[in-house]
């Protein structure tokens, strides 16, 4: 116990000793602070985290949905560990308690979390029945995120195959209303041409060079 308060000790000096700006530094960090003269707050170490999401997100590109997949997966890694740290801390010194070890409330969170529930592990303290409860809406509200988002997904690929099927479609009109209009457009360029030689053959006739009626010789 005293050495692992001794690490969080010398792990805080050190960083504060090497900060640029001390001042600075300590005033940003007073939550580590905190978790190394009160040990009851060192679980909210798994803060940090936080500043890993925070990395993932720069890296996810700007998608809407990598965002939501970032934030949901990095929300429920948090609430598991906190809620294992917190269960471990409500029970393992219950008479009778079945959660003795973090390995044992880590099981627990993500039973719970998954909504699963084997039963083989259940909270006997008040505090740990009301972090069950949490837990247990928490792990709701997240199932609901994962299905929305999978749901979008799937309505997007839906769109983009009628998109592209319209598209062919559209395609293939265009290219039918062109053959039509050249179908409609030829027969009137012919009837031109022969109204054009209809005229020729009376013109000559008339200055007496092919006679009317006659056909006109290569």
């Amino acid at each position: 116990m005293w050495a692992a308060w001794a690490a969080f000790a010398v792990d805080y000096g050190v960083r504060l000793w090497l900060a640029p700006n001390r001042s600075h530094w300590f005033v940003r960090h007073l939550l580590d602070l905190a978790m190394v003269v009160v040990p009851m707050l060192r679980p909210l170490r798994l803060l940090r985290l936080v500043t890993l999401l925070a990395i993932i997100h720069r890296s996810s590109g700007q998608s809407l949905r990598g965002r939501v997949v970032v934030y949901a997966t990095g929300a429920s890694a948090l609430l598991i560990c906190v809620a294992a740290l917190a269960m471990l801390d409500a029970e393992r010194h219950a008479p009778g308690a079945a959660i003795t070890s973090y390995g044992q409330a880590l099981w627990w969170a993500m039973e719970t979390v998954t909504t699963v529930g084997y039963g083989d592990m259940a909270p006997i303290t008040t505090t740990g029945r009301l972090i069950a409860g949490g837990l247990m809406i928490g792990g709701i509200a997240l199932l609901g995120i994962v299905t929305a988002t999978l749901a979008s997904w799937l309505v997007e690929r839906v769109a983009e195959q009628d998109e592209t099927a319209q598209a062919a479609t559209r395609k293939q009109v265009a290219d039918l209303a062109e053959e039509v209009r050249a179908l409609t457009t030829r027969p009137r360029g012919a009837d031109l041409a022969s109204v054009d030689t209809d005229v020729l053959r009376r013109e000559l006739a008339s200055r007496g060079a092919l006679p009317l009626g006659s056909p006109s010789e290569n």
